[in-house]
């Protein structure tokens, strides 16, 4: 998959046929939509071409209706580059471009830019200044600019807007396992590993502590998990748990995430951690003193590994 990144460095797309959307979380639904491009690419002797934008539009034209988002836009690209795409659009979106009339954004982006032979959307997608593109002025200019306009079926439309909510709400509320299945794959983030108190060491469970460096990313509920994780440049894949929450046993106050490592003791400061989250375990609880939280660790621990086992 080849990816573009700026409007000025796109080449002449033989036989474009393209699809718009943010595809956030690349989920199963996104996945089917995506298919279906690349059947139609083939079919027509032409090119998959997805137009994707950055910032989410949402952020320049709504910033009150804004969201965190299921995935960074390099890891939207990760996934999609195994989606089967000929080529992915990253748009740079502004305010000069959100004021584009819908007949402007026909003509001089999707006509000029893309050539597109085929265009898939969704019959409820909107365009342009105060939205007031739609599917059937797409249909009416294709007859001037030659392209045809094929609808994403409802239902399969319908599907996607509400995955992508039922799984925003699943990660907030910690239910991975549901997050999970309908992503099709296990939610995920990197941290960057920073120095701690070091309290996890004195307790038997040292941990690697995790700055998020996307302020857009959605991170889990509090609470503890059973994960595997991958550090920066290496292949291998690690076990463990994590915390996400306060410490309210030791009376904290900062929200802080930590990976507890199996069978590892490597100095791993100042690299990059990818965090796959597979099972949520618990809530976050206080606990009366270190040797009850302790205790808890100990089963925290167990059951990760048994959950773990066949991962």
């Amino acid at each position: 998959m080849k990816v573009y990144r700026s409007l000025q460095q796109l080449p002449v797309f033989t036989n474009a046929v393209v699809t718009i959307g943010t595809f956030d979380g690349v989920h199963l639904g996104h996945q089917q939509i995506i298919r279906q491009l690349c059947a139609e690419a083939k079919e027509n002797g032409g090119e998959s071409v997805l137009i994707s934008f950055y910032p989410h539009p949402r952020k320049i034209v709504q910033p009150e209706r804004y969201i965190p988002e299921l995935t960074t836009l390099e890891e939207r690209i990760e996934l999609l580059k195994q989606q089967g795409l000929d080529n992915l659009v990253v748009v740079p979106f502004n305010k000069e471009f959100s004021q584009q009339t819908a007949q402007q954004y026909i003509k001089n982006f999707l006509v000029d830019r893309f050539h597109p032979s085929l265009i898939i959307i969704g019959y409820d997608h909107k365009f342009g200044n105060n939205r007031e593109g739609d599917y059937r002025l797409l249909e009416k200019m294709g007859e001037e600019y030659q392209y045809s306009v094929k609808e994403i079926p409802q239902q399969l439309r319908n599907e996607v807007i509400v995955s992508s909510t039922k799984i925003r709400e699943a990660i907030a509320i910690g239910d991975v396992e549901k997050a999970n299945q309908l992503l099709g794959y296990s939610y995920f983030f990197r941290g960057y590993v920073v120095e701690g108190n070091k309290l996890g060491r004195k307790l038997g469970y040292p941990t690697a502590n995790l700055q998020i460096q996307d302020a857009d990313k959605l991170v889990p509920a509090n609470g503890v998990y059973a994960v595997q994780a991958q550090i920066e440049g290496e292949s291998g894949i690690l076990k463990g748990m994590m915390n996400i929450g306060t410490r309210p046993t030791v009376d904290g106050t900062t929200k802080t995430v930590e990976v507890n490592l199996f069978d590892f003791e490597e100095d791993i400061y100042n690299r990059h951690l990818k965090v796959f989250v597979k099972y949520h375990l618990r809530n976050e609880v206080k606990f009366d003193g270190l040797d009850k939280l302790i205790e808890q660790l100990h089963k925290d621990k167990e059951i990760s590994i048994s959950k773990l086992a066949d991962n």
